[in-house]
């Protein structure tokens, strides 16, 4: 083989190492399953905008402290889930505010010791931390589940990353055929 060729070979393999890597992370990633996902508002907030200072600790026995330094977006999400259908391991690069608006759902986070799961009920709220937080929210009831979510994310990154399924967690399979739609 001629130099120059070696040459071009030398700098082709490190694009097909890396270009290898990102179709064996993407198929190792877990889709969601039967989920339903409507994004019901999206707005963007320019750097600085997101400083939220409450201090009324004195009339409400309440402080709040919110600073976002960097331009967001702030998604407002219904996720519709029938019974057997989960969101697939993922993550959010920032957090997220979650109602439970019917059903039950049951929570999943990769980094809880034995990946114990928690159940919300309708009414219910949580957190999602996002950033990295692994998790997947998961209907095991027998009637349609709703969420209702307000995530802030860095403006223009994407609201959802799949994650591989975590070693210390239950590997739920997507049910052939796929989980009947709830209605709307």
């Amino acid at each position: 083989m001629n130099p120059l060729t070696q040459l071009k070979n030398i700098r082709i393999l490190p694009l097909l190492i890396a270009l290898a890597l990102v179709v064996v992370a993407s198929a190792r990633a877990t889709p969601s399953c039967g989920l339903s996902t409507v994004i019901l508002a999206v707005e963007h907030y320019p750097s600085g905008s997101l400083d939220l200072m409450c201090n009324e600790s004195d009339l409400y026995g309440w402080n709040l402290k919110t600073k976002v330094k960097g331009d967001s977006d702030v998604y407002v999400v219904q996720n519709t889930f029938p019974p057997g259908a989960d969101t697939g391991w993922h993550t959010h690069p920032g957090p997220s505010l979650v109602t439970v608006t019917a059903g039950t759902i049951t929570a999943y986070e990769a980094d809880a010791p034995n990946c114990t799961p928690k159940i919300y009920n309708t009414g219910d709220s949580f957190t999602d931390l996002g950033c990295g937080d692994v998790h997947l929210l998961r209907n095991e009831g027998s009637v349609c589940a709703v969420t209702i979510a307000v995530q802030i994310i860095p403006a223009g990154q994407m609201r959802r990353i799949d994650e591989p399924q975590p070693a210390n967690c239950p590997t739920f399979t997507c049910p052939s055929p796929t989980p009947t739609p709830c209605p709307q």
